[in-house]
């Protein structure tokens, strides 16, 4: 990734959007398959007959249009408008306030049902932008390098709360067409990455229902190319992706050995790097993808030495790959430190030499902690003490 300068000051917005949760009683169209959506109008009066013909109307001005009021359905019969205005609501999260970098890159923090919040990160590159979105309030995993593991898992978010971080990313960058307006096939958000907080694959069926709709043609319409799902390696998982989504994936690999591994990323306890890699290398030809992607974070003194390059190109050999080298983005407390700039680059040479791309990714949006690895809720620090923030940062580093 290329940084766009430093010139800008770093901004935060508390926005004033109202609260947008759903009503008591109403269901919300947002997070439904197609399937789904015609089960519920179907079951609040609409006729059989003209069910899908509704769903297909109803898709557009959701999620083409990014339209919410149903009075501003306007190819519905404002009866029929009136019906959907008692029955449902067009809801997605809340974005509580809103950070950018001065790179250019905007956190959000977003608020969902039950007062829980979650980070959603964009990051505007030339050509490209690309939202990471979060699939848990929380994480499970406790990867010892990571911030977001360091905040318990506290629950899965809904299909509606996945792909409504897309939506409200689209509002914030006013990216929905306007209706009457020239065409324009520029997207602000070209690239979608489940980069953010929790393990997607914990998550699967809330995570394959928001992708089915964001890949839909006639609605936010992002290819499954466009579409990376990240994942610590939930091996019993990896193949029903490929088969029921489809997208690219990412593995959060990260050490050359088991004994590491379980220190950095404890899933590997359950799933250690022989039987990881053993999923992995079906995943191309079920998928109908390229290749896989490998995340390796670069960790002084850990991780990153000649031999573990060496090791990596053995460990991938015949999977269609290329390793993304990722400099350690520290926080307050961690263990680690960031391995030398000249380390990473003769880790990435040996890498290159073997025959794999290696791209080192310029961390982006640090000075706002939205860089990988970094996502944990603001306000969860915000509302304690100092004394009790001190404390917790003296055992974190104690026991790291």
């Amino acid at each position: 990734m290329t940084s766009q300068g430093a010139s800008a000051p770093i901004t935060q917005d508390v926005l004033t959007i109202p609260r947008n949760l759903p009503e008591e009683g109403r269901v919300n169209l947002v997070g439904l398959t197609r399937e789904a959506m015609r089960d519920a109008l179907i079951a609040a009066g609409t006729n059989e007959k003209q069910a899908k013909m509704r769903v297909g109307q109803i898709w557009q001005w959701i999620y083409h249009w990014g339209v919410r009021d149903f009075a501003a359905m306007t190819n519905l019969a404002k009866e029929y408008r009136a019906l959907l205005d008692q029955a449902f609501t067009v809801t997605i999260p809340e974005i509580v306030s809103r950070q950018i970098s001065e790179d250019g890159t905007r956190k959000y923090l977003v608020r969902i049902a039950g007062g829980h919040e979650v980070e959603t990160v964009y990051i505007p590159e030339e050509g490209r932008g690309t939202l990471c979105i979060s699939s848990q309030v929380g994480c499970t995993l406790t990867c010892s390098f990571c911030h977001t593991g360091t905040q318990k898992l506290v629950r899965n978010l809904t299909a509606a709360e996945i792909v409504g971080q897309i939506m409200l990313a689209r509002d914030d960058l006013g990216e929905w067409p306007v209706p009457g307006a020239p065409k324009d096939e520029t997207r602000l958000i070209s690239n979608i990455v489940l980069m953010g907080m929790g393990e997607p694959l914990y998550n699967f069926d809330n995570v394959r229902d928001a992708m089915r709709i964001a890949m839909d043609g006639e609605g936010i319409s992002l290819s499954r190319r466009r579409i990376t799902l990240s994942t610590s390696g939930v091996v019993p998982e990896i193949a029903k992706t490929a088969e029921e989504i489809g997208c690219l994936l990412a593995v959060s690999f990260h050490a050359t050995t088991d004994e590491v591994r379980d220190k950095l990323v404890p899933i590997n306890k359950k799933w250690n790097i022989e039987t990881l890699l053993n999923a992995l290398r079906d995943y191309p030809r079920l998928s109908n993808s390229e290749r896989i992607t490998f995340e390796y974070v670069m960790l002084k003194d850990v991780n990153d030495s000649d031999a573990d390059a060496r090791r990596l190109v053995k460990l991938i050999s015949g999977i269609p790959a290329k390793i993304n080298l990722i400099p350690f983005n520290e926080w307050p407390g961690s263990a680690y430190q960031r391995s030398d700039w000249s380390r990473i680059k003769a880790f990435a040479d040996i890498i290159y030499k073997a025959g794999y791309a290696s791209p080192i990714r310029t961390p982006r949006g640090e000075d706002i902690m939205a860089a990988c690895g970094q996502l944990k809720s603001a306000t969860e620090r915000a509302r304690k003490s100092r004394a009790q923030i001190a404390a917790e940062l003296a055992a974190e580093a104690s026991a790291g």
